[in-house]
């Protein structure tokens, strides 16, 4: 915590631990980052969606990634949701919705310009980033969390290696998906290939329609994890679908997250991304 703390620059302010609703039943918080000197205008929003295979990792990994935003002039958020071994999907995506209406519901409070807003997560984050490009006000993901006036559809997605059709992941070798203890059968309390309906639930893949918001998909050929497959048929239901703007990008040689995707030039791509389709007022 205190490391990511050091790395935020003197002109962006960062706020901890603010409330944004209730998932069964307690509390849940996300971390601001913003600029101390507020633009004129209505600030464009990029939030952080942490990965770590739905059962760990936190909302502070995300202040790295979202400072840079921040200190261009983005309202950057970083969210925590619950973990599959608190409750069974679809409570993080629940979690993550209930974050996005609670931003657009505080748009005057925080001066947010609610109709962009992107949003960004690795991994597990990947998949729920997917899922908010894909499934935008689904009542049965909606949750009960709060805000239920707001919409939690998001303008921009960026998909860094999410998962998104589980039945398929053990084909490309790697990981075995399939076990009764892997994450993704943690993730929906059953093995999963016991319950494709519920995996079918959680794919992205099943809720494209066409009408989904730009997305940039960047995906490793080397994933020992999340297989590389994974992201082309994301890719290809899309554009299939004639989703407006679907960019995949294809790291040759790196694995799961890695130097690769620290490279300025994928930065850079990832900028030009959200500063094409939100903009930094």
């Amino acid at each position: 915590m205190t490391d990511a703390i050091a790395i935020i620059p003197p002109e962006v302010e960062y706020i901890a631990n603010i409330p944004y609703g209730k998932g069964g039943g307690r509390r849940l918080f996300l971390d601001v980052l913003r600029p101390r000197e507020r633009p004129e205008r209505p600030m464009s929003v990029l939030v952080w969606i942490h990965g770590g295979a739905w059962r760990t990792g936190n909302k502070e990994s995300g202040i790295p990634r979202l400072a840079p935003y921040a200190a261009r002039g983005y309202f950057c958020a970083s969210v925590s949701y619950r973990f599959s071994q608190e409750a069974v999907f679809p409570a993080q995506i629940e979690d993550c919705k209930c974050a996005i209406r609670f931003l657009r519901a505080q748009a005057m409070r925080f001066h947010l310009d609610p109709e962009r807003i992107g949003a960004w997560g690795p991994s597990a984050g990947g998949h729920l980033v997917a899922l908010l490009g894909t499934a935008p006000d689904i009542f049965q993901l909606e949750g009960s969390g709060g805000w239920p006036y707001y919409s939690s559809r998001v303008q921009a997605v960026c998909d860094w290696f999410g998962p998104t059709d589980l039945l398929q992941m053990d084909r490309a070798g790697g990981m075995h998906h399939d076990a009764p203890d892997s994450p993704e059968s943690q993730l929906i309390g059953a093995p999963i290939q016991e319950r494709p309906d519920l995996v079918a639930q959680l794919n992205p893949i099943t809720y494209v329609t066409g009408d989904e918001p730009p997305f940039l998909i960047m995906h490793g050929d080397q994933d020992p994890t999340v297989p590389h497959h994974q992201s082309v048929l994301l890719y290809e239901a899309l554009t299939r679908a004639g989703a407006r703007e679907v960019t995949f990008h294809t790291l040759p040689g790196a694995g799961h997250g890695g130097p690769e995707f620290d490279a300025p030039e994928s930065l850079a791509m990832v900028a030009a991304f959200f500063d094409r389709h939100l903009g930094a007022r």
